[in-house]
């Protein structure tokens, strides 16, 4: 779920949005799996995302992503390529954990053109304002001490909805979460990174390792035995 920020007072929409949250809750047991943080970019045809006297700034919008962590603090959030390089580098440590890379949202963009960079303003719903590579990204999230995860397993094992809500509530799923995140980072490492990008990434991915022993003790051999057969080349192994 989420709110595309500028059509109305901001106030309004995070205390609705946050009570929309609570509300699932209360009548069905279930939160938002996640919540998106669009607002309001440029798009051919109009002059409202320039004219809107709902506009926010980046210190609202930062604002809106801490309080929304504070108020559903078991959810995940995106911030999507809407945004610019900046802002988005300053949510992931207000809280964001999903992102997008390489998009292009224009009608048949990835196969018309070889850039992720090139945009038509008419062709598309509206202008991105970061036109980072994937590759870019993550390499820039590596030099923060950060990895990336590509993980589906969630979804594949059938932890959602019900079944996922208490284990995201009480961290549990965290514990999964940072296995397939180091798993799933060796296979694009192995697989996509140029040199400079897994020579940047490895001592992070190494570091994430190290924390997954001194906390799991007892079960980092099992670990370590899915992380050396994808570097032996197997793939799609997830816990």
């Amino acid at each position: 779920m989420g709110v595309l920020y500028g059509l109305y007072d901001w106030k309004f929409e995070l205390m609705a949005s946050i009570c929309h949250a609570r509300d699932l809750e209360r009548q069905f047991g279930i939160g938002p799996h996640t919540i998106s943080f669009p607002r309001l970019e440029p798009a051919s045809g109009t002059d409202v995302p320039t004219t809107s006297p709902y506009l926010i700034d980046d210190e609202t919008f930062r604002r809106i992503v801490i309080i929304t962590r504070l108020s559903v603090p078991y959810t995940g959030m995106i911030v999507t390529c809407r945004e610019r390089p900046e802002s988005r580098d300053a949510c992931v440590s207000c809280g964001i954990t999903q992102m997008d890379a390489s998009s292009n949202i224009a009608i048949k963009g990835y196969s018309d053109f070889d850039s992720e960079q090139h945009q038509e303003k008419d062709r598309q719903q509206f202008v991105l304002s970061d036109t980072r590579t994937l590759e870019e990204v993550i390499a820039h999230l590596a030099r923060e001490g950060i990895i990336t995860s590509f993980c589906t397993a969630g979804y594949r094992c059938g932890r959602t909805g019900g079944c996922i809500m208490d284990a995201l509530k009480t961290g549990q799923e965290g514990k999964f979460c940072k296995i397939n995140a180091v798993l799933t980072f060796r296979e694009w490492l192995d697989d996509f990174a140029g040199e400079a990008t897994r020579a940047l990434c490895e001592p992070v991915l190494n570091k994430e390792l190290a924390a997954i022993e001194a906390t799991l003790p007892k079960f980092y051999p099992t670990v370590k035995e899915h992380y050396d057969r994808i570097c032996k080349g197997e793939r799609d192994l997830f816990f």
